[in-house]
């Protein structure tokens, strides 16, 4: 094993669910100890081989709920990374740490490399953490953070396709099992609220991590000119995801600015190659994408929800 960037690099050749089997419990150490595991030059075995190799290291692939960007099934439990455009960035983020359960561990098999860019960067939430100006980081331990999502035919994702249902009742019953209150609004359009700790403890290290959605889903992230037409249409509390200090405050543009910076400099990367594996401790380690020209083909699967056991 070596270590490139955040990640261990190991390599090899032929199955790679019999590396991850023989060598589960050196991996899942190096995972929790480094943050995230490349595996290079191993076979991984289409979307069946990915569901297998999370089975050998996390248990049964979760299902991927409440999503807050378009993505596709492959098959079963194996999704395509997030289907925006290719010249958008994606800020680093923790995967669903907006939900009351998240996934511990992250699978990222690349299937077709971009031509130019597309890593997956990757940070230690541990390291923002700890460069987050202490006031600004006891602000948010005392207030907590709100996420606050609208569902509706022209703004955002549609409640029916998020909630996987089309009754209300049964959509308001997810709701409240995942913390959030639901309030209908015009249109057949909905919004929730949830307020959320914005600092939790690494349930392996035992210690606190920067880990939550306050920077992506906040409105300053947005490129400016579509930030404006949005406000301009919608205002604040109609935006497909926006956040807020837990008691419903404005977070200040400055003071995102100055967790986006310590985001980035935290932040790695690394070029994909073909059948590339990568497993994120989710709860350690922060990704994002890059831009990309080409084809970039993603597969990505989750394991081990946070509230097993």
């Amino acid at each position: 094993m070596s270590t490139t960037t955040l990640a261990t690099l190991i390599e090899g050749e032929g199955p790679v669910v019999d590396r991850l089997a023989r060598d589960r419990a050196a991996i899942r150490e190096r995972l929790h100890h480094d943050g995230a595991v490349l595996l290079r030059g191993f076979d991984i075995g289409g979307p069946e081989g990915l569901a297998d190799a999370v089975r050998a290291v996390s248990g049964e692939p979760l299902t991927y709920t409440e999503p807050s960007s378009p993505r596709s099934r492959i098959k079963g439990n194996v999704y395509t990374s997030t289907e925006y455009p290719a010249q958008a960035e994606i800020p680093l983020h923790n995967e669903m740490s907006y939900q009351a359960v998240w996934p511990l561990t992250l699978f990222f098999h690349c299937v077709e490399p971009p031509l130019t860019q597309g890593a997956t960067p990757l940070a230690s939430v541990r390291k923002v953490y700890e460069a987050i100006d202490p006031s600004v980081r006891a602000e948010f331990e005392r207030r907590k953070w709100m996420v606050v999502r609208n569902y509706g035919e022209d703004i955002g994702l549609r409640w029916r396709a998020v909630f996987d249902t089309d009754d209300r009742a049964e959509a308001e019953r997810k709701c409240l099992a995942g913390g959030l209150t639901v309030e209908w609004t015009d249109d057949d359009g909905m919004r929730t609220r949830a307020v959320r700790d914005a600092v939790h403890i690494h349930p392996v290290t035992g210690l606190p991590v920067w880990f939550n959605h306050i920077v992506i889903f906040h409105d300053s992230s947005l490129p400016e000119e579509v930030r404006e037409g949005l406000l301009d249409v919608y205002g604040r509390e109609g935006l497909p995801n926006n956040t807020y200090y837990g008691d419903g405050g404005v977070i200040p543009d400055d003071v995102v600015a100055h967790l986006r910076s310590c985001f980035q400099a935290a932040s790695t990367r690394f070029d994909y190659q073909r059948d590339d594996l990568v497993l994120v401790d989710n709860m350690s380690v922060a990704h994002g994408r890059e831009p990309f020209t080409g084809p970039r083909k993603i597969a990505v699967a989750m394991g081990e929800a946070s509230d097993a056991g």
